[in-house]
C-alpha cells in the first residue's frame, strides 16, 4: 500500500470463497470514468433523499454541483454527511462503488477552475460551467454550488466473482467491513 492509497479490508462474510480485495486503483477508475452517481442526502426529518447527478474525481475527492434550490442543497445546510453510488444494474458482472464522506462547498477560484475544465470532460464534454464567486453557472444561466466530499469511507462491491472491500481513509476507523 502506498501513501496514496487507502487501506482495503476484504469482507469474507460477503464474498465469494477464493475471492479477493479489489485493488484500489480498479476502484478510482470506476470513480474517474463513471458518467453518473446516484448521491443520498437526509432531510431535515430524517428522511432519506436520492438522485442522480454527474460528479468528477479529482485530487482524492469526488465533487458535484447542486442549485441552490434543489432538495439536496436545502438538505446539505443541515447535515452534510452524503452517500453517492456508481456502478451496473447488472447482477453478475462489474463493479459497483459507494462513496461516504462529509460534503464540504468549495469557493476558491483555482479550484473552481480546475473543477469546471475537468467537468467538461463528462459526457462527451456536454457538461461546461462558467465559475462564479459562488460556483458555477451553467451555459443556460442557472447557478450550481459546488462540493467536494472527502472519502472516509468507500465500499466496493465486486460482482460475478462476488466480493466487498471497504477502504479506510487517513485513519478512519469507521470503515470497518459491514454492509
Amino acid at each position: 500500500m502506498s501513501a496514496n492509497e487507502p487501506e482495503a479490508r476484504f469482507d469474507e462474510r460477503f464474498s465469494d470463497p477464493g475471492a479477493g480485495a479489489t485493488p484500489w486503483e480498479t476502484v478510482r477508475e470506476v470513480l474517474e470514468s463513471a458518467q453518473l452517481f446516484w448521491i443520498t442526502t437526509v432531510r431535515s426529518d430524517g428522511r432519506p433523499h436520492v438522485t442522480p447527478l454527474v460528479a468528477v474525481w479529482l485530487d482524492g475527492q469526488l465533487h458535484f454541483t447542486t442549485g441552490t434550490e434543489e432538495q439536496k442543497a436545502v438538505n446539505l445546510v443541515g447535515n452534510r454527511q452524503v452517500a453517492l453510488a456508481t456502478g451496473c444494474n447488472q447482477w453478475d458482472r462489474g463493479l459497483d462503488v459507494v462513496v461516504e464522506g462529509l460534503a464540504e462547498r468549495i469557493t476558491a477560484r483555482p479550484a473552481l477552475e480546475r473543477l469546471a475544465a475537468a467537468w467538461t470532460t463528462k459526457w462527451n464534454g456536454e457538461w461546461r460551467f462558467r465559475v462564479t464567486a459562488e460556483g458555477f453557472a451553467h451555459q443556460d444561466g442557472g447557478e450550481a454550488l459546488v462540493f467536494a466530499v472527502r472519502p472516509a469511507k468507500v465500499l466496493a462491491f465486486a460482482k460475478g466473482g462476488f466480493g466487498q472491500t471497504a477502504y479506510r481513509f487517513d485513519g478512519d476507523r469507521t470503515a470497518e467491513p459491514r454492509t
